[in-house]
């Protein structure tokens, strides 16, 4: 009760991985020389290797909407036609970029807590065959919904257009077949499931986006893609790096590699259905009930308590972060974070945590209800894991 430990449960900023944390600290280098170009030859190398793609992937010195306005400045003009696609907080930001940079977007909205259905963007591409660009995010982290982006992709390989995805919180934990499912520009940052401080955003180009980029009359300087690419093989970025960060990526990368990528979106997927499960053995309402994703499970408060109650006793009581609901849903739902560097030991604390919460606010709870099911999903895991195991040995 004396001694608290600050655990950082949101969705981003998430928590740091040791060996990055300690690699930080090697960062007394200078970026134009053969000690840095190593480094960052390393870090573009082990994005491609991770993202599992054959595409260019550049880094760039910025939060995530950084390379979201990237991708617009450098393969969109004033005037283009766009669709974008927007279910959440971070769906709305699309919108706003696409305006800001004088595209003409054609909105699909749905609801918070839901998602845009890919036959719905088959019918907005049939009926606008000028549209150049689909953005969407891969998961709405306001909201805890995921779209789906496989499907989405079959309908727009039939069209000449861009498939630009937000993958900021997507990477990491769901599946995304870049060069399979035919994905365009694909957007990740730093501090979600890589496991470092924000600072870094980078995002992957196709062949077909590098050629747009030819045609394209935006203005760009900062954020000028071609000239990061061409800078990148010699081992350099065009302007002065973020070289703390970039050496904590490496390492990063190098834990994920060794990991593996898919064991990490595994991992993100079994703690949310896991909590799911808890949610569910409390009493709770998932906010995304129909298409859940796995970077953050959003949950509604109870009936006539405010999330923003429970949020707060999570960091007074047991110095947990949490994430209140965004915008409207402020005061609504409350989120917790599966992405990156989180365990089942962070689960089991925090869905106990959870039901002391709620109890001393007055909702009936049975303690350990819900800890249990998480204990049941972790035991059927690691005895299903242990079993394809022995079966390999035999």
């Amino acid at each position: 009760m004396y001694i608290k430990k600050q655990r950082l449960l949101t969705p981003g900023p998430t928590p740091l991985l040791p060996q990055a944390l300690h690699a930080m600290m090697g960062s007394d280098i200078h970026h134009r020389t053969e000690d840095f170009r190593k480094v960052y030859k390393s870090v573009l190398s082990g994005l491609r290797e991770v993202m599992q793609t054959s595409h260019d992937v550049i880094v760039l010195v910025a939060s995530g909407s950084g390379a979201m306005e990237a991708s617009i400045q450098n393969c969109f003009s004033c005037g283009d036609e766009v669709l974008v696609l927007t279910a959440g907080k971070f769906g709305e930001r699309w919108v706003a970029l696409t305006k800001a940079f004088g595209l003409k977007p054609t909105v699909i909205e749905e609801p918070y807590g839901s998602s845009v259905r890919p036959d719905q963007v088959a019918a907005a591409l049939a009926a606008n065959p000028n549209i150049r660009g689909v953005f969407v995010q891969a998961s709405e982290t306001s909201t805890g919904a995921a779209h789906d982006i496989e499907g989405m992709a079959k309908v727009i390989r039939q069209h000449d257009v861009l498939f630009v995805i937000d993958a900021i919180t997507g990477l990491g934990t769901m599946p995304l077949k870049i060069d399979e499912w035919g994905l365009d520009i694909v957007i990740g940052g730093s501090q979600k499931a890589f496991m470092i401080p924000p600072g870094l955003a980078f995002l992957s180009v196709s062949e077909k986006a590098w050629k747009r980029m030819d045609e394209a009359k935006n203005a760009r300087f900062y954020f000028d893609l071609k000239r990061e690419r061409k800078n990148a093989l010699n081992g350099e970025s065009a302007w002065t790096p973020a070289v703390s960060l970039l050496l904590a990526m490496d390492e990063a990368l190098k834990y994920i590699r060794n990991l593996g990528m898919d064991n990490l979106v595994a991992n993100a997927q079994l703690l949310a259905r896991a909590t799911r499960a808890a949610a569910a053995a409390l009493g709770l309402e998932l906010f995304s009930p129909t298409c859940p994703g796995s970077s953050v499970t959003a949950i509604r408060a109870p009936q006539g308590m405010d999330s923003g109650v429970i949020v707060k006793e999570f960091r007074t009581r047991f110095g947990s972060i949490i994430a209140n609901g965004q915008g409207s849903m402020k005061g609504q739902i409350f989120r917790v974070a599966h992405l990156g560097y989180f365990d089942f030991a962070d689960l089991f604390a925090m869905v106990a945590e959870l039901e002391i919460i709620l109890a001393a606010n007055g909702h009936p709870v049975e303690f350990g209800r819900g800890v249990a099911a998480v204990q049941n999903i972790y035991a059927d895991a690691a005895l299903l894991k242990k079993d394809i195991k022995e079966a390999v040995a035999v």
